[in-house]
């Protein structure tokens, strides 16, 4: 890779961009976390300097707030431009000085000091341009049993994938990129994303096309923090629904002759309706035999069957702002 190299390793200039939208407790919590984070990839010579970069998405900079006493190593700027995408389009642009961007999410915090070490390590190692950790759910005070027996926040899906696997997209909740090979690609995060989720998936698979190596890192966990007002059985289906529909609109994007649209759309309305049938079926006999997991994952493959014919139709749910239609 261009910034990181295995031999002749000169450590990188990282930043840890953190795009925040109205969370500043959430806020407060992950930059007492990456103290330990910066002190320890410095001495273990993985970076030559590690700074903190908040992006803060709300118009009324409730994140700049938690920076009212200054920090050497914390800065902060004010995106107004709605979503997510311009927010982490806006830690691109200000990247310029560093040779490493490390993404990560305002509730989510380290779970070892490690972390970023492991991931530059991993980046070194395997000659990436881009690197991948885990995330895992953490609740405090519990979760509804039904929620639970569902798995609507397992994060499973890599879990028997060892360090140094080759990945084709990842979420940046927990993702290392090669500044050198983004900017060299000109890919930016997609903003007709920016209030529907799927920019992530849609940015790496984009630089998975263009030539970068990218790789997962097993041990570089991060936790995510999930409050309250997001564990109502409501937000975990909307949410399932919101993340199929997501996936159908990037393979949308990806697909590059209308033919092979035509084809996603016919395959994800066929697959939608499918899932939400066995997913009736499953539902109905779990509130008949009394199987909470029975109950719960029929309606989670409701609300897949649900979100994807939504994709294929362009009807977006969005997080705030006015609703968009006429969606690719």
């Amino acid at each position: 890779m261009s910034a990181l190299v295995p031999r002749a390793f000169a450590p990188p200039a990282v930043v840890i961009a953190v795009p925040t939208y109205r969370r500043p407790d959430d806020l407060r919590r992950l930059l007492r976390s990456l103290v330990p984070v910066s002190a320890h990839a410095r001495a273990q010579g993985a970076a030559s300097r590690v700074d903190v970069l908040i992006v803060d998405n709300d118009v009324n900079g409730s994140g700049l707030a938690v920076l009212a006493e200054p920090v050497e190593w914390v800065s902060g700027v004010h995106e107004v431009s709605p979503g997510v995408a311009a927010a982490r389009n806006r830690a691109l642009d200000e990247s310029g000085g560093y040779d490493v961007l490390v993404f990560i999410d305002d509730d989510e915090s380290p779970a070892s000091p490690d972390w970023l070490t492991r991931l530059l390590k991993t980046a070194r190692d395997a000659g990436a341009h881009v690197v991948a950790g885990p995330v895992a759910t953490v609740v405090d005070g519990g979760l509804d049993p039904w929620i639970e027996a569902g798995g609507f926040f397992a994060r499973g899906h890599r879990a028997h994938l060892p360090t140094g696997a080759v990945i084709e997209r990842a979420a940046t909740n927990n993702l290392l990129l090669d500044l050198a090979f983004v900017r060299a690609s000109g890919i930016r995060f997609d903003e007709r994303f920016g209030r529907t989720g799927g920019e992530d998936s849609l940015f790496t698979s984009q630089l998975h096309r263009a030539g970068a190596r990218m790789v997962w890192c097993a041990e570089a966990l991060v936790h995510d923090h999930l409050p309250e007002a997001r564990r109502s059985r409501a937000h975990a289906l909307a949410r399932i629904r919101g993340m199929a529909a997501a996936g159908v609109r990037v393979g949308l994007v990806m697909a590059p002759t209308r033919a092979g649209r035509v084809a996603i759309r016919a395959r994800s309305a066929l697959g939608g309706a499918a899932r939400i049938g066995a997913g009736a079926a499953r539902a109905a006999t779990g509130a008949i035999v009394r199987s909470k997991r029975l109950n719960a994952v029929g309606r989670r493959d409701i609300m897949r069957g649900v979100g994807a014919l939504e994709g294929v139709a362009g009807h977006l749910r969005i997080h705030y702002g006015d609703r968009l239609r006429g969606a690719p």
